[in-house]
């Protein structure tokens, strides 16, 4: 899978690897694993993110540095990569202006519809998380450089982009690629998930109540929403990072096919899109230019709510 990959990126001297911005567990974890296989096999590497880790994800910044670009950082590198990604709006105004260094821009990814722009990339949508596809990077080239911080991070990215191992892209080779990284790296699971999911504050608590508050059904309770709003980050002292895993609320309900968690950002409504059945949120995201997978997506729309909402829903109705 790896073998043009590891042919072309191991002939430059100064690569840097983007993960996209609003950086989850996954590309954060790929980018940080990519980072560190890069050094052991003699590349110096820098990894970029115009936007700053969440709390619950700042440790993996201790296994190595992720930092935020500028435009004249570009011309010191040989060579760019992205992960967790296809495209390269999805990594910010700097990684935008890549393309016109003329420098090669490689690509590991797990997402549909991959821009033509990349020298190399591996890109496969039947994987659960772009760490895992680093895994195999690793285990492809020398399993024997799997070391701590390596697995740490990427079992971090395959916990989270698989729903803790719940959703439908689980196959056997990632529960073998979470064991081998659980051997290699020394650590239980329990290690990592309460890093995770076990850092909320009673402020986070008092959002998300006012979150669930809002849940709504629609299409005879087979699609599910959920808002939250301006007005409730400011009673709760809250920011938009503190929505993280809301949307799975509304997506466990009994009968719920799909959902949408709304989100009052500055200027337009950030919309996160899940499914559980048949109902493709990729396109339906995509009919509202955004994108991700058949299970998960997310969208813009500019707004107000009260319409954001009314138009989104109809949109996911015409799949039923």
């Amino acid at each position: 899978m790896f073998k043009e990959f590891i042919s072309k990126i191991t002939r430059h001297k100064k690569v840097a690897v983007f993960s996209h911005v609003r950086p989850d567990g996954d590309c954060l974890g790929s980018q940080i694993g990519l980072c560190l296989w890069l050094q052991k096999n003699g590349i110096d590497a820098t990894a970029y993110n115009e936007d700053v880790p969440a709390d619950n994800l700042v440790w993996l910044t201790d296994l190595f540095p992720v930092i935020q670009p500028s435009n004249e950082d570009l011309d010191q590198f040989d060579a760019f990569v992205v992960v967790d990604g296809n495209a390269l709006h999805r990594f910010g105004e700097v990684a935008m202006k890549v393309e016109e260094t003329g420098k090669p821009i490689y690509m590991i990814d797990h997402h549909p519809q991959p821009d033509d722009i990349f020298e190399e990339f591996v890109s496969r949508t039947d994987y659960s998380s772009a760490c895992e596809l680093v895994y195999e990077l690793y285990a492809e080239h020398d399993p024997d450089q799997i070391d701590a911080p390596a697995a740490k991070a990427l079992f971090a990215g395959i916990l989270t982009d698989s729903g803790s191992f719940q959703f439908d892209s689980v196959t056997p080779n990632t529960l073998r690629a979470a064991s081998v990284l659980l051997d290699k790296g020394g650590f239980k699971p329990n290690e990592i998930a309460e890093k995770i999911y076990s850092t909320k504050t009673i402020d986070q608590i008092h959002l998300l109540s006012r979150a669930l508050g809002t849940i709504t059904f629609h299409a005879n309770q087979q699609i599910a929403s959920m808002y939250v709003t301006k007005a409730m980050f400011e009673e709760t002292g809250t920011a938009k990072e503190d929505t993280e895993g809301f949307v799975s609320y509304p997506l466990s309900i009994t009968g719920v096919k799909a959902c949408v968690l709304f989100r009052e950002d500055d200027d337009r409504i950030k919309m996160s899109l899940r499914s559980r059945s048949e109902i493709d949120v990729n396109r339906w995201a995509r009919n509202l230019n955004g994108g991700g997978h058949k299970k998960a997506a997310g969208a813009w729309h500019p707004g107000p709510l009260d319409k954001a909402i009314d138009e989104v829903i109809k949109l996911g109705e015409e799949q039923l």
